[in-house]
C-alpha cells in the first residue's frame, strides 16, 4: 500500500481531481500515479454489428468504414488520454510532487482500480452528478461502483475546484464503522496538524454526549486539536450546513455502519452526504 492512484477521466472536474490526489500524496508522502481508463462502451461497441441489416450489395464496403470509424476513434481516444495524462503529470510536477507516474489501460475502470488495490493507499477520483437537495439519490455510478468494491480509502472531489483543506470534519454516528473511523484517523499521518470537528447527528443523549467524548480522547492523545458538536436532525440535513459553516473543511466518513449509514452506498446517508457535499469527502474502510 504504497501509492495513491487519480483516476482522471477529461471530464469537467479533471482539475480538482488531479490537485486533491496531489495533495493527498503530499500528505502521505507516498508516490503519485494517475489513471486513465478507456471504457468500451455498449452504444459504441455495437457500430460494428450491422451485418443483419446491411444489403449484400453495400454489406462488405460499409462494414468497411465502419470498422475505420470504430479504429480511428479508438485511436484518438487513445491519443486523447496520453495528453490528458501527460498534462495531469506537469500539473503535478508544478506543485512539487517529484514522484508520479501514468497508466494507459484499456478496460471497466473497477476491474482496473481492483488489480491496482494491492499497491494502493488511496484512491482519488471524481463526482459528477451534484445534488442541490438531500434527498436519497443514486450516486455517480463510477464512485459507487468503487466504494462498494475497493478495501482502500477514497477521496471523492465533488468539485470543479479543489481547495486545501484547513481543517476536516468527522461524521460520526457512534456506530463500530464509526469508531475504527477515528482509530483509523489516529494512525494516519495524512491529517496530521488539521484540527478536527466530530460532528453527531441525532437526539442529545448522554450515550450520545459519553461516545463523542471517547472519540475526542482518543484523537487528542493522538496529537490532534479536536472539537466535538452534537446537531439536531438527520444527518443529511444537518451536517451539510455544518460543513458550510467550517471555511474549507474535508468530510470524513466511514462507508459502512451499524446504523444509519449501515445500508450499502444506495439510498443510504453515506451516498446523499457524497451528493450534497460542496467540499471533498474521505471514505474510510
Amino acid at each position: 500500500m504504497n501509492k495513491v492512484y487519480a483516476c482522471v477521466d477529461g471530464l469537467a472536474n479533471t482539475t480538482a481531481v488531479i490537485d486533491c490526489a496531489v495533495w493527498a500524496a503530499q500528505r502521505l508522502d507516498v508516490p503519485l500515479e494517475f489513471l486513465h481508463v478507456l471504457e468500451r462502451h455498449p452504444e459504441r461497441a455495437a457500430v460494428s454489428d450491422y451485418s443483419g441489416a446491411i444489403g449484400l450489395d453495400a454489406q462488405e464496403s460499409l462494414l468497411q468504414e465502419l470498422s475505420e470509424l470504430d479504429e480511428q476513434r479508438s485511436k484518438l481516444a487513445q491519443e486523447a488520454g496520453r495528453r490528458l495524462l501527460v498534462g495531469a503529470r506537469e500539473r503535478a510536477s508544478a506543485a512539487g510532487v517529484s514522484r508520479h507516474d501514468a497508466r494507459l489501460r484499456h478496460g471497466e475502470l473497477v476491474d482496473t482500480v481492483l488489480e491496482m488495490e494491492p499497491d494502493a493507499r488511496l484512491f482519488v477520483l471524481g463526482e459528477h452528478y451534484h445534488a442541490t437537495k438531500p434527498s436519497k439519490l443514486h450516486l455517480d455510478h463510477h464512485v459507487e461502483r468503487v466504494i462498494r468494491s475497493v478495501k482502500r480509502a477514497v477521496l471523492v472531489a465533488t468539485g470543479e475546484r479543489f481547495e486545501e483543506p484547513r481543517c476536516f470534519v468527522i461524521a460520526f454516528d457512534g456506530s463500530p464503522t464509526a469508531c475504527k473511523t477515528i482509530e483509523t484517523v489516529a494512525r494516519s499521518p495524512m491529517l496530521v496538524g488539521l484540527p478536527v470537528l466530530i460532528a453527531m447527528a441525532g437526539s442529545d443523549t448522554t450515550q450520545a454526549r459519553r461516545q463523542l467524548d471517547e472519540s475526542r480522547r482518543a484523537l487528542e492523545a493522538a496529537g490532534f486539536s479536536v472539537q466535538t458538536e452534537m446537531v439536531p436532525g438527520e444527518p443529511e440535513q444537518a451536517l451539510p450546513q455544518l460543513l458550510k459553516e467550517q471555511g474549507a473543511p474535508l468530510l470524513v466518513m466511514g462507508a459502512y455502519g451499524h446504523s444509519r449509514i449501515r445500508h450499502l452506498i444506495v439510498g443510504s446517508t453515506t451516498t446523499t452526504l457524497l451528493r450534497v457535499s460542496d467540499v471533498p469527502v474521505l471514505i474510510l474502510r
